[in-house]
């Protein structure tokens, strides 16, 4: 294990408890998306879910640019609506959106909210026509990953209530608190329009202390939270839950059903640019060479280079890039000396870090700093 990976693991285990911020330990911003790639499944998303980000971030004054800073996420991708990303570059554009709106309040929420049934094409499709609440969140939950959803969610009967439970957990901190709000606020607007505004939340429970957007969120849920709770969750009475929705379509359910696990195995793949990129960021490092990262993935240099070359890029491309990234990263957001991100870049001196850096962006670190 390479000593920065060792530092970014250090830090993530020191901040499980939300006390390390970006100012104070600037690497967890690098080291949570690592931790968080080894922990996620190997399944692309619709470049669609992107898009919504994207465009409600220009909204917040953000250009297309800074979203995509690093995600590799392409202008034709953006324009096919059958395109796929994977959840390291979904990932990538979410850092971008935190970093470039660090005052924006209730930020995850607002984002979950832009989303809808239709979003989620053929899984949205799919528990808009089950017959019931119940019977939807079943189905939900059984092709989850079809979702956007990246916080671990369970559905319980419990108390005369429906019980959906919203676990972050395994989510580093940085990040854990905008992903837990924007998947909490899609299942409300998803229970919205799946029962035409007919059901509602009876109970909202947060973990945490009550933030200072309180108002905003008693007003998206239209039901006062309580906080301070043990789990995150969301209570709909069984009465309600097993009343029949109007967009119900028994003709369509199995078939709706057929499309999910269909495209649940389609999905549930990463590129071979995606496996180096989590070599680079992991064990490996950024000084791996290509023959060892063939290795690791248990396959020929030759054979490596070829898939890389099919997926529109190559060994050194990839290093380029994640090394730039992580540079931006450091100079933006810690006072770490030059010779030191040099270091961890994998450059053998200061020199060779400021030449890529003026390739970069053509000017010299300091200057960029």
């Amino acid at each position: 294990m390479t000593p920065l990976y060792q530092q970014g693991i250090n830090v993530l285990l020191a901040s499980i408890n939300g006390q390390a911020y970006f100012q104070n330990y600037p690497l967890i911003w690098i080291w949570a998306r690592i931790f968080f790639m080894s922990l996620s499944e190997p399944i692309l998303h619709p470049v669609v879910i992107s898009k919504v980000m994207i465009n409600f971030a220009a909204q917040l004054g953000i250009d297309r640019e800074t979203c995509l800073l690093g995600t590799d996420i392409t202008q034709e991708q953006l324009s096919d609506g059958d395109a796929l990303i994977t959840r390291a570059q979904e990932m990538r554009l979410i850092e971008n959106l935190i970093l470039a709106l660090p005052d924006e309040p209730a930020l995850g929420f607002r984002f979950g909210l832009q989303y809808n049934v239709s979003t989620f094409g053929v899984w949205g499709f799919a528990i808009r026509t089950s017959r019931t609440l119940r019977e939807a969140a079943n189905l939900a939950l059984r092709y989850l990953p079809l979702s956007t959803a990246y916080c671990n969610i369970d559905c319980l009967e419990e108390g005369g209530h429906l019980v959906f439970i919203f676990d972050p957990g395994n989510i580093p901190s940085p990040i854990r608190q905008f992903l837990l709000e924007r998947d909490m606020a899609t299942a409300l607007n998803l229970l919205k329009e799946l029962s035409l505004s007919g059901i509602t939340f009876s109970r909202i429970e947060f973990q945490g202390d009550p933030p200072e957007y309180t108002v905003l969120l008693e007003q998206t849920f239209g039901i006062k939270p309580s906080f301070n709770c043990q789990r995150n969750a969301t209570f709909v009475s069984i009465q309600e839950a097993d009343q029949l929705l109007p967009t119900y379509d028994a003709k369509l359910v199995r078939l709706m059903q057929e499309q999910c696990s269909h495209q649940l195995a389609h999905r549930q793949q990463t590129g071979v640019t995606g496996q180096v990129r989590k070599q680079l960021l992991g064990d490996l490092g950024l000084v791996a060479t290509l023959e060892e990262t063939a290795s690791v993935l248990a396959m020929s240099p030759r054979s490596l280079r070829r898939k890389l070359e099919q997926e529109g890029t190559s060994f050194k491309q990839l290093v380029d890039q994640e090394r730039q990234q992580i540079a931006l990263q450091l100079l933006q957001g810690s006072q770490m000396k030059l010779d030191e991100i040099a270091f961890h870049l994998g450059y053998t001196d200061t020199a060779s870090f400021s030449r890529a850096f003026r390739r970069w962006k053509g000017c010299s670190p300091g200057s960029y700093r």
